[in-house]
């Protein structure tokens, strides 16, 4: 993901970034929600509309690296 701090990113990019920077650590991403409710924005601009997704289940974060190491 080539980002400079004037352009801006939508969330899949900054996902898609994330992902690669924690996969290439070997690294394991697990989320825990009940229920949740939140609201999205399009692009990481503080004006960017939103919308609202609901989780009627469970979400679990849980993030490990190769090493054993928990976070």
């Amino acid at each position: 993901m080539q980002n400079t701090s004037t352009e801006k990113a939508t969330w899949p990019e900054v996902a898609e970034g994330l992902y690669s920077f924690l996969t290439g650590r070997g690294a394991t991403i697990e989320y825990a929600f009940d229920n949740m409710e939140i609201y999205v924005p399009r692009d990481t601009d503080e004006n960017a509309p939103r919308a609202r997704w609901q989780v009627n289940g469970t979400v679990r974060i849980r993030t490990t690296e190769e090493n054993g190491s928990r976070s």
